[in-house]
């Protein structure tokens, strides 16, 4: 049976979600990757609800700053898959974190670059990075998963923090965590967590 053909808001979800979309970041300053893929989605919602496309002769309305937050609705719950790679320890590193609402449905993947660093210390950015974009994303309840049982068992009281690189980065998660009325921590294989590997390497192939 032939797939059904897919609708334009189809294609421009399939973009923001997959493609890297590297140069046309890099053409517009100020321009995040993740602001991309919000703009593509939110296109994709105007197709779909019938919105017509602005004229010609109607006003462009003015691109946000770097400083403005696009609006959406609040997601009271979410789930935080966050990893980071390092090749090499230390070595050109990355993390990353892929967002997820109860139902399943992918609400944002993000990546940062980190320069070289160490696995542990990609590991911490992979979740700060999860938990600020949870938090603006207006999450109340969080579940993290993760599979370094290490910054789980660390952030759960289980393992104390002696590396002096990582307990700044421990600090802030637990500053984070605070900040949502419900928590939960759970390590997982690194199979089930391959989204947000997937993530963590991308960052390092294109330096996001």
């Amino acid at each position: 049976m032939p797939k059904p053909k897919p609708t334009e808001a189809d294609l421009l979800r399939h973009i923001a979600r997959e493609e890297p979309l590297t140069a046309t970041v890099r053409a517009f300053r100020g321009l995040t990757r993740e602001r991309l893929g919000q703009l593509l989605e939110e296109a994709a919602s105007r197709l779909e609800g019938g919105e017509a496309e602005p004229s010609a002769e109607a006003p462009t309305p003015a691109a946000p700053t770097p400083d403005e937050s696009p609006a959406r609705s609040a997601t009271p719950r979410l789930r935080v898959y966050s990893d980071g790679a390092a090749r090499g320890n230390p070595g050109p590193s990355g993390a990353g974190a892929v967002l997820i609402e109860p139902g399943g449905t992918v609400v944002a993947k993000v990546g940062k670059y980190l320069g070289t660093q160490t696995n542990n210390y990609a590991e911490y950015m992979g979740l700060l990075l999860g938990l600020k974009h949870a938090k603006s994303l207006g999450a109340k309840e969080i579940e993290v998963f993760a599979d370094s049982e290490l910054l789980i068992r660390q952030l759960g009281g289980r393992y104390q923090v002696k590396s002096p690189t990582l307990r700044p980065l421990y600090e802030e998660a637990v500053k984070l965590l605070n900040d949502f009325s419900r928590v939960k921590l759970v390590h997982v294989p690194r199979e089930m967590n391959a989204a947000a590997d997937e993530m963590s390497n991308r960052a390092i192939d294109e330096r996001l």
